[in-house]
């Protein structure tokens, strides 16, 4: 038998990485004849530098940047060779022939909402402005591209807060500069951006799987503000400052209007938008990078069985997710799935015919609970099953 095992993250508890290795050694220990080969999962949001770094042995770096609501926080990055890229993930990115080192970053690290207590959060009082440090962090560390992960992001500024890090101004009426971070609070005082006489050559690729555009009824501020802490009396006032600062940066590098409609911009209150136009970058499909970066299909090919899971395994799962899109496969191609994970929500079982959905809590155990025995209710969920 050989199996592939390729978790996403359990949230909370169990890193991508962690989650893989507890299924391959218990799994080992009771199939000592199986051939186990491993494939941690990611998309654009937690857990993207980790599963990307590691898979081309790069190297990890931390600093202190701004984190989502001002305050200081430590972040990673990854910086990796080129040359140890797969062929198809290097197609997919794209990047100049010369390209060397690849930074690989993660706005959840620096502006992400697991950062910001329930309480505390508001799409008005949060900033990307971490996320540009984190790209001169590269800089500074030889990267001549980088590739950003979008999710789980607490912010809804246009990536503002990057741009301004990076050295964009930002003007009022006056023309005066504006010196603080461009929080969404402070919109209403801005009337003209403008961006840095001189900026450094780097390439920028977004990867996200969010396909909202920034505006209308399935744009950033009426999908995602909600769980970013907007009050529904604000969303009319968001989503026309929205639609006036998108202008203003689309004035300030003389583009059209067509980024408005592109379909990605809205992920991550914007950032996307914000960083198509302000650095001149694009957009790329975060899981079918992860998984040309990682060479799944190849080993999905030559498995007989498949085990995944993450924390939440439900019908969004089906739209675009690793452990979803990888069962989706696994049941085309007439192989076997078990997908392991802490809570399972309704899923149309024809959709994935030949998965097994099991859910490793007990139905009695409090999510907080659950989250602590993440690592136990895996292992003995493996045992009863496999």
């Amino acid at each position: 038998m050989r199996a592939l095992i390729a978790f996403d993250k359990f949230k909370d508890s169990l890193t991508a990485h962690e989650t893989c290795q507890t299924a391959a050694e218990t799994l080992a220990s009771r199939h000592p004849d199986w051939v186990i080969e491993t494939a941690p999962l990611a998309d654009g949001g937690d857990g993207f530098c980790e599963v990307l770094t590691r898979q081309a042995d790069g190297v990890f770096y931390e600093t202190q940047v701004t984190g989502p609501q001002g305050e200081q926080t430590t972040a990673k990055i990854g910086i990796v060779s080129s040359k140890k890229i797969q062929e198809r993930a290097a197609k997919l990115l794209n990047f100049d022939l010369s390209t060397d080192s690849i930074a690989v970053i993660e706005m959840a690290q620096s502006s992400g909402i697991a950062l910001v207590p329930n309480e505390k959060r508001s799409p008005w009082k949060a900033t990307t402005y971490g996320l540009g440090e984190l790209i001169n962090f590269a800089t500074e560390k030889g990267a001549q591209a980088c590739v950003v992960g979008l999710g789980g992001s607490a912010t809804h500024d246009l990536a503002l807060g990057a741009l301004a890090s990076l050295g964009y101004e930002f003007k009022d009426a006056g023309g005066n500069r504006i010196e603080n971070i461009p929080y969404p609070k402070y919109w209403n005082q801005i009337q003209a951006i403008v961006p840095p006489k001189s900026q450094a050559e780097m390439q920028i690729r977004i990867a996200c799987d969010v396909e909202n555009p920034l505006l209308g009824s399935q744009g950033a501020a009426a999908i995602f503000g909600p769980q970013k802490g907007m009050l529904p009396a604000d969303y009319q006032t968001l989503e026309d400052e929205t639609a006036r600062m998108a202008q203003l940066v689309l004035n300030s590098k003389g583009q059209d209007t067509s980024p408005l409609s592109s379909p990605g911009t809205g992920a991550a209150g914007g950032a996307a938008f914000g960083l198509m136009v302000g650095l001149s970058g694009k957009i790329v499909s975060g899981f079918t990078l992860v998984k040309d970066w990682i060479g799944l299909e190849q080993k999905l090919q030559t498995a007989d069985l498949v085990i995944t899971g993450e924390g939440r395994f439900d019908a969004s799962s089906l739209q675009g997710k690793g452990p979803g899109s990888l069962v989706k496969e696994a049941s085309t191609l007439g192989k076997k799935s078990y997908v392991f994970a802490g809570s399972l929500g309704e899923i149309d079982p024809k959709r994935i015919p030949l998965a097994t959905l099991v859910a490793i809590s007990p139905q009695e155990m409090e999510l907080a609970e659950a989250i602590k025995q993440t690592k136990s209710n895996l292992v003995g969920a493996l045992q009863s099953y496999l």
